[in-house]
């Protein structure tokens, strides 16, 4: 993005979305600590793009988060 022209439309939303998704981010963190916190943003970011995979019929996606959450259960349950 240029500093010399305004953010088109897209530009805008896209730069907004980031700024509201650092905001949660830096909330999780400040109530849950920075390991809780970032799991549970991961998990959210998780849960969004899961869902929307799916509605789009694709569950591959779906499948990949269950092994990694079953690797960091396995990992941290011993």
């Amino acid at each position: 993005m240029s500093e010399n022209r305004p953010l088109t439309k897209a530009e805008r939303k896209k730069f907004n979305r980031a700024e509201h998704e650092r905001k949660i981010r830096k909330d999780l963190i400040a109530r849950h600590g920075n390991d809780l916190g970032n799991f549970y943003f991961w998990l959210r970011l998780s849960n969004i793009l899961g869902t929307q995979k799916y509605n789009g019929g694709d569950a591959a996606f779906i499948r990949e988060v269950a092994l990694a959450l079953e690797n960091v259960y396995r990992r941290h349950a011993g």
